[in-house]
């Protein structure tokens, strides 16, 4: 049978992500439209969205944050630009994302000692052989497979390297182990729910010193130089940006900000992208045709959900015919409106991806469940009577 009830809110994408619940476009009344970033006011609300972020992650206070471009993205090649080449490199890699960063390691800066420690979708990579002597690159939670580390006990406290993470997708969703991480990499259009283009780096006092006492042997960009005349440039993290920044985009940022304080902090971002794992959980326990990708149920995303198809059918068509079934699967429910964007990222294996962190309400997603039951057993209907 057909549901007869949908998500109020049927945006279900990995990036950019739903709004926070009450979102419209009048919370954009304030953003100072035609008004420089560098103007006093302008250089508050940057501020303001640096000393929110900082307090709402629990961010030690000797660590550096600032807002810089090009979104997660420029952020991380930020940081491999400016700080890899003094050590060797661990690079670890068990999806599309930690892919894009060991490509930019071997293939553009071309270290000489790097280290691959590399899974398939729906594992990670063993862990205990991180050596913590030498820097190391990781994704927090890989988005295109649905799986994440599941703590922070496998960096040592004592290494002498830098570990580099990209958190775009668990920033604000889960709790990082900040004295652990040493570069830390997000976007507002992840877990806040913003719009698009801008990153937020922060840097341990560690990081920094690396920055300070090493200096690259190739040439950077200015949109990467984090430092002039050997020290740290200091403005870039008191809101004086590398570029202009959209204030439309600030104004939207700060809203949902203001949201995630009102709802509890961080305590309160986890417990809701946390729950929405449980319900998806709840219902997979009891499927006869979905299942976690993630292999451990203690790596599970509870931002990106990952699902993977268990059903001979399924398994007997060629692997184009997978991608066409789960995309023709993911149109009919968006044809109802009851979900958009499920259906898995093009270099994930075919199955569906739900978006579920904490802007997402767990009664969506359970609106949601139904859906995907009617659209499985509709498409491999279809396909047998054809």
């Amino acid at each position: 049978m057909k549901p007869t009830r949908r998500p109020a809110n049927p945006c279900f994408s990995s990036g950019p992500c739903a709004k926070r619940p009450g979102w419209s476009p009048d919370v954009l009344a304030g953003a100072l439209l035609g008004r420089s970033h560098r103007s006093r006011v302008g250089l508050a609300r940057l501020v303001e969205i640096i000393e929110r972020s900082r307090a709402l992650l629990q961010m030690p206070a000797d660590y550096r944050l600032g807002i810089v471009p090009a979104s997660d993205t420029g952020a991380v090649e930020m940081a491999l630009w400016s700080l890899l080449g003094a050590r060797g490199v661990d690079l670890l890699c068990w999806e599309n994302f930690g892919e894009g960063w060991v490509t930019d390691v071997t293939r553009q800066l071309k270290l000489p000692d790097v280290r691959l420690l590399e899974a398939p979708y729906g594992r990670l990579p063993d862990l205990a052989a991180v050596d913590p002597d030498r820097d190391t690159v990781f994704v927090w939670n890989g988005t295109t497979a649905g799986v994440r580390v599941p703590n922070g006990d496998w960096i040592a406290g004592d290494r002498r390297g830098l570990t580099i993470c990209d958190a775009t997708s668990a920033a604000f969703a889960m709790r990082l182990p900040w004295p652990k991480l040493d570069v830390v990499t997000w976007s507002w259009q992840k877990a806040l729910g913003g719009e698009a283009a801008h990153g937020m780096l922060a840097l341990s006092p560690r990081a920094v010193e690396r920055l300070q006492s090493y200096t690259p042997p190739w040439p950077l960009p200015k949109l990467f130089r984090l430092t002039q005349n050997a020290k740290l440039i200091e403005g870039i993290f008191r809101g004086e940006t590398i570029n202009t920044p959209s204030m439309l985009c600030v104004e939207d940022a700060l809203d949902s900000l203001k949201w995630a304080e009102r709802v509890g902090g961080l305590d309160a971002l986890v417990a809701r992208a946390e729950g929405n794992l449980a319900a998806v959980a709840a219902w997979v326990e009891h499927s006869s045709w979905a299942r976690f990708l993630a292999e451990d149920p203690a790596t599970r995303s509870c931002t990106s959900i990952q699902l993977s198809i268990a059903d001979p059918w399924f398994a007997g068509l060629s692997p184009d015919g997978r991608f066409k079934a789960v995309r023709s699967m993911t149109a009919r429910i968006e044809a109802e409106g009851a979900g958009y964007d499920l259906a898995s990222h093009r270099a994930s294996p075919p199955g569906i991806r739900i978006w579920a962190g904490a802007t997402v309400e767990q009664s969506d997603v359970e609106a949601l469940l139904p859906w995907l039951d009617w659209a499985w057993d509709e498409e491999r209907d279809a396909a047998k009577a054809a």
